[in-house]
C-alpha cells in the first residue's frame, strides 16, 4: 500500500467562439492552438502510456463550451484547414533555413509536429477527439468530470438561483449527451465556490469537486490535516483543497519549472519576427499572430534568446519530472506520519498550461507518470473519486467563498472595468424567469419554444466568466466586450418577440444558427 496519493487534475476549457458569418475569425485561432499544442500531445502522450503497459490515473475536466467547440462540424473542417496551412508552412520554412542547420532542424520539428496532429485528428479519430477522451475514461486511465455550461462565475450569480442551477445543469445534460454517462465530479469555474453551492451540486448528483487552498483552510470547521484531506459540505460533496506546493512548482514562471532557460520561449513567434509579406497567407486577417513556430528558448530574462535546443529542453523535463516527485515522496512521507488517514495531494491546473503555454508539459507530465509507476513506492496516482471510495471518512464543515483568481477573491471579475456586465446579466436573468413562468404550460407553440430555448443560451453564453476575466486583462477586450453585448442584445430581441407574439422565424433561425450551443436545451430547466 502507498504512503499517499497524487491527484492530477487537468482542466480543459475555453471560452465558446465560433463565427459562421466570417470566413476565418482571428480568436477562433485560441481553439486551434489548444488542439495543436495541449490536447492533441496530451491524447499522444496518454495513449503512449497505456500502449507502454503504465498504471496510471488521473482527472480531466472538458467544459462544455469546450466539448460543443470539439464537436462542431464547421470547427472540426477549420481546423482541419488550420493545420494544412502549417503543415505548409513549416515547408517552406524548410527551403527558407535550408543553410542554417539549426533552425533547419527546428522547422522539420515542427513538421513533424503539425502532421503528427493532423494524424491524430483526422486518421486515427475522423475529427472527433471527443472519442479520444472517451476510450480513455472507459479504460479506467482517466476520470472525465465536467464544469457548468459556459464557466459563469457562479458566486458573482448567488442570488440567482435559477442561473446558478440552470448552468450546472445544462453543464451536466450536455457533457453526459455527449460522453453517454453523467460526471461524479464538477469542477467549479475559476474554483469559485459560495455557500449554499454544494446544495445544489448534490441535488444533481455531484460527489466532488475543488477549491483554493484558503478555501479549506477557512472552513467553518478547522481542518485537522489542511488541504491533505477533503471536506464533506453538509450536503454531502466533498471539497478537495488545492496544494500550493506541488501546483506553484508546475505553474509558476519565475520560480516553477516552465520558467528554466531551455523550455522553448513562448513570446517569440515567427509570426512577428519574419516579413509580413512571407508570413500574411498563414494568419488571421491583417493583423500579426502566433503560428505556434517558435525558433528560440527563454534563455534569460532579456529580450535577446537562444536558439531552441529539443533534446536539451526534454531533459530539463525528465530531470523535473525527478525533481517533483522527490518533492512528492518527502511531501507524503512527512504527511503520513501526522496523520490518521492516508494524505492526498491534489494537484489542479489548466490544461491549457501543459503544451500551450508551457510546450515541454505534455513531455513533463508523461515523464511524471512513469516514475510514479515505476521508480518508488511511496506514492500513487489516484482520483478524488478512487479516493473517496478507499477512504470515505472525513471532516464536515462548509468551505468559505473563495476563487483560485487573483487575491484568491472575485475582483478580477468584477471591477470598474466589468461591473456594468453583471448589470446586464441580473436584467437578462430576472426576465428569463418570467418568461419561464409565463410559458410554464404543457404546449408551447413549436417556434416561441425554439425561441425561450435560445433565450436561455443567449444568457448562458452572456453569462460566460471569461468574458470580464478578458476586459480586466485588457487582451482582447474589445472582442469580449462585444460578445457580452451580442448576446444581450439578441437575448433581449428574441424575448420582446417572445412577449409581443411576434417571432420573426428567418430572424431566430439566423440566431440559432450563429449560436447554436448545447442543442438539447430546454428553457423550462431555467
Amino acid at each position: 500500500m502507498p504512503k499517499g496519493y497524487l491527484s492530477f487534475v487537468l482542466h480543459a476549457h475555453l471560452p465558446y467562439v465560433r463565427h459562421p458569418e466570417y470566413d476565418t475569425f482571428l480568436e477562433e485561432r485560441w481553439f486551434f492552438e489548444a488542439m495543436t499544442e495541449t490536447y492533441i500531445p496530451i491524447i499522444k502522450h496518454l495513449n503512449q502510456l497505456v500502449s507502454d503497459g503504465v498504471q496510471f490515473k488521473l482527472t480531466i475536466s472538458i467544459s462544455p463550451s469546450l466539448l460543443a467547440m470539439m464537436e462542431d462540424p464547421l470547427l472540426q473542417e477549420r481546423y482541419n484547414e488550420h493545420l494544412i496551412k502549417l503543415i505548409e508552412l513549416s515547408e517552406r520554412e524548410l527551403k527558407r533555413t535550408k543553410n542554417d542547420p539549426h533552425f533547419h532542424y527546428l522547422a522539420g520539428m515542427y513538421r513533424s509536429f503539425f502532421m503528427e496532429a493532423h494524424d491524430i485528428f483526422i486518421s486515427r479519430y475522423n475529427g472527433k477527439l471527443v472519442t479520444a477522451f472517451k476510450a480513455l475514461h472507459e479504460r479506467g486511465v482517466v476520470e472525465l468530470i465536467t464544469t457548468t455550461a459556459t464557466h459563469a462565475m457562479l458566486p458573482l450569480m448567488a442570488q440567482q438561483e435559477k442561473s446558478v442551477s440552470s448552468q450546472v445543469v445544462t453543464g451536466l445534460d450536455y457533457f453526459e449527451s455527449v460522453f453517454g454517462f453523467r460526471p461524479g465530479g464538477m469542477w467549479l469555474p475559476e474554483c469559485g465556490y459560495f455557500r449554499g453551492l454544494d446544495e445544489v451540486l448534490a441535488k444533481e448528483g455531484v460527489t466532488y469537486f475543488m477549491l483554493e487552498s484558503h478555501s479549506i483552510e477557512n472552513a467553518s470547521t478547522t481542518p485537522f490535516y489542511g488541504v491533505h484531506a477533503p471536506l464533506y459540505t453538509p450536503s454531502g460533496v466533498a471539497a478537495f483543497g488545492r496544494d500550493r506546493v506541488s501546483t506553484k512548482q508546475v505553474w509558476s514562471a519565475r520560480t516553477g519549472y516552465p520558467g528554466d532557460p531551455n523550455y522553448r520561449e513562448f513570446y517569440r513567434d515567427i509570426g512577428y519576427d519574419l516579413d509580413y509579406d512571407y508570413i500574411h497567407p498563414y494568419i488571421s486577417g491583417e493583423d500579426r499572430v502566433d503560428t505556434g513556430m517558435k525558433y528560440y528558448r527563454i534563455t534569460g530574462p532579456t529580450s535577446w534568446k537562444e536558439p531552441y535546443c529539443p533534446d536539451a529542453a526534454k531533459e530539463t523535463a525528465a530531470m523535473h519530472a525527478g525533481d517533483f516527485l522527490r518533492s512528492r515522496i518527502a511531501q507524503i512521507e512527512h504527511l503520513d506520519r501526522v496523520m490518521e488517514t492516508a494524505p492526498i495531494v491534489v494537484a489542479p491546473f489548466d490544461a491549457e498550461l501543459f503544451g500551450h503555454w508551457w510546450f515541454e508539459g505534455p513531455q513533463w507530465l508523461d515523464y511524471v507518470v512513469r516514475k510514479v509507476a515505476f521508480d518508488q513506492d511511496v506514492v500513487e496516482l489516484t482520483t478524488p473519486s478512487d479516493y473517496l471510495k478507499d477512504h470515505p471518512v472525513h471532516q464536515s464543515g462548509y468551505p468559505a467563498s473563495s476563487t483560485w483568481g487573483h487575491k484568491g477573491y472575485f475582483q478580477g471579475w468584477l471591477n470598474t472595468k466589468t461591473d456594468w456586465i453583471f448589470h446586464e446579466i441580473y436584467e437578462c436573468s430576472h426576465r428569463m424567469e418570467s418568461l419561464r413562468s409565463s410559458h410554464n404550460k404543457a404546449r408551447v407553440a413549436a417556434t416561441t419554444k425554439r425561441a425561450l430555448n435560445q433565450c436561455l443560451r443567449e444568457l448562458l453564453l452572456a453569462q460566460s466568466s471569461d468574458w470580464p476575466f478578458i476586459i480586466n486583462n485588457g487582451t482582447s477586450s474589445e472582442y469580449a466586450a462585444r460578445r457580452v453585448n451580442d448576446h444581450i442584445s439578441r437575448f433581449h430581441f428574441l424575448a420582446d418577440s417572445i412577449e409581443k407574439k411576434n417571432i420573426n422565424e428567418e430572424r431566430l433561425e439566423a440566431i440559432e444558427y450563429i449560436d447554436n450551443i448545447f442543442p438539447g436545451i430546454d428553457y423550462k430547466k431555467f
